[in-house]
């Protein structure tokens, strides 16, 4: 009976320091996510552009070769936030402008909030774009511990203007600051990192707004790309994209100092690929600065083609890498995968869950990156909307134009990683089987909260319209926000 007791008694207790060993060893996560990035803007990937910390951490961990993102930012910062394709929530199309009232869906269930469940202190810096004109939307409401950033899309790098409006703040507190944007949540990142309790682990989601249009850096890091490229405009998105890279040197050297880079996980990756157009880099001419004025965004998506807003691979496929020490061995991994895909997978790491009347449409996809087994996806949803989607499925890769008089287009990716013949015509049991499948997808949209809200206000992108309540602390110049009428 004793020694019955003391075996019960040690299985206990072995069960508790193996609980705790894994609480103990569950990774500090940092998420990079770029905006804007060229496919073929970085170092490691036969740029001139100098980013010495992220190809020092790509090529030192998985390299994500075919890893899709969204067309543009808020969609694919939604899949990101959720493990579920965009379509869902019905932010599929476009992103959400400044006069726009709704946001990421509160019944959807957000990445940080399902990491601080099982024991993780949780921040933002950066960019937001998941909704702002109530505070139901704001990251403080969605998860996060800390938010120091921007809640709309693009502002300036200096002012942090949009439309008159600064839109800039440390956990609801409105702030009017000097600096340039980069730098300060490089500060703001590296400054938590240095604050934070051990005894928890930590997720930070550094959401860079580099390399989004406006083209703005520091004068004496654009002055640094003097000799390498020849105008202005060029050497100014080098200089951003370089200046991403320096704070990510920074993070990676105080995780360092701090002991916790051994049991840090990195992802990097970007939203969407770079624009080809200045309609998708609204920034990008200056009227007060003819030598920044131009018609072709300056960021390459070589050797795709097609850019930001589009459904080629330049606007979807974009550079991805994870790191993490003595757990993920240098690798690259061809396999097709998704920004849904990150959610399930780092909560399958550390033992957290989803909500279970919004099942992911990612996959844990651990063994693909760590054992190189085939990507747990029969077939990958690009993007679905009301008058186009795409799909990927295996080496195919299918695109639908339904607006009148609409086009069907099939490529052959492991021929034609660059869409410039179409082949449907000689596939068409594939391009069959493909359509009967994006059009499933398209059964289940919800509708697009960007074509409902359009009706509301006239102009392309509008006022910018945040929580009527909040206060502007410090007394910073500003006019009492406004809805549309």
């Amino acid at each position: 009976m004793i020694s019955r007791l003391i075996k019960n008694f040690s299985i206990v207790l072995i069960g508790f320091f193996q609980c705790g060993l894994m609480a103990a060893e569950k990774p500090n996560i940092v998420v990079i996510l770029a905006d804007d990035l060229g496919n073929a803007d970085l170092g490691y990937r036969g740029s001139k552009i100098k980013t010495p910390h992220l190809d020092a951490l790509a090529r030192g961990g998985a390299r994500l070769e075919s890893y899709y993102g969204l067309p543009v930012c808020s969609p694919a910062r939604a899949a990101l936030m959720t493990g579920r394709y965009p379509m869902r929530q019905g932010l599929q199309t476009l992103v959400i402008f400044p006069s726009h009232k709704y946001g990421l869906p509160v019944e959807e269930k957000t990445l940080p909030q399902a990491l601080k469940e099982v024991g993780y202190q949780t921040a933002i810096v950066g960019k937001w774009h998941l909704g702002h004109a109530d505070r139901k939307y704001w990251p403080q409401n969605r998860g996060f511990d800390h938010f120091y950033g921007n809640l709309v899309g693009e502002v300036d790098y200096f002012t942090k203007e949009r439309g008159g409006i600064i839109d800039w703040q440390r956990n609801g507190t409105f702030l009017k600051e000097d600096g340039y944007f980069t730098h300060q949540i490089g500060n703001e990142a590296v400054s938590l990192i240095e604050k934070h309790d051990t005894a928890k682990p930590m997720f930070l989601y550094f959401a860079s707004l580099s390399a989004h249009a406006p083209y703005q850096a520091p004068k004496n890091e654009i002055e640094a790309y003097n000799d390498i490229f020849p105008d202005h405009t060029h050497r100014t998105y080098a200089a951003m994209v370089t200046g991403l890279d320096t704070q990510v040197g920074r993070i990676v050297s105080a995780l360092e100092k701090k002991g916790m880079r051994e049991n840090t996980l990195i992802f990097f990756t970007s939203d969407n690929g770079g624009p080809n157009s200045s309609m998708f880099a609204s920034g990008a001419r200056n009227p007060n600065d003819p030598e920044k004025v131009t018609t072709k965004p300056p960021c390459s998506n070589a050797p795709f083609s097609g850019g930001k807003g589009g459904l080629k691979e330049g606007g979807v496929r974009v550079p991805a890498f994870v790191n993490w020490p003595g757990k993920i061995g240098p690798c690259v991994v061809h396999e097709p995968l998704h920004h849904v895909d990150l959610m399930p997978t780092l909560l399958a790491t550390v033992g957290g869950k989803g909500k279970s009347d919004h099942p992911f449409d990612g996959k844990n996809i651990t063994e693909t990156i760590t054992q190189g087994k085939p990507s747990p996806h029969e077939d990958i949803l690009i993007n679905v909307e009301a008058f186009r989607g795409a799909i990927r499925l295996g080496k195919w890769k299918f695109i639908k134009i339904a607006l009148l008089p609409g086009n069907t287009e099939l490529f052959d990716l492991s021929k034609d990683p660059g869409e410039t013949t179409n082949v449907a015509h000689q596939f068409p049991d594939v391009v069959k089987e493909m359509e009967n499948r994006l059009l499933n997808y398209s059964k289940q949209q919800k509708m697009s909260e960007w074509i409902k809200s359009q009706v509301d206000y006239l102009g392309f992108q509008g006022e910018t319209v945040l929580d009527p309540g909040y206060s502007m602390d410090g007394g910073l110049p500003h006019e009492k926000p406004h809805l549309p009428k």
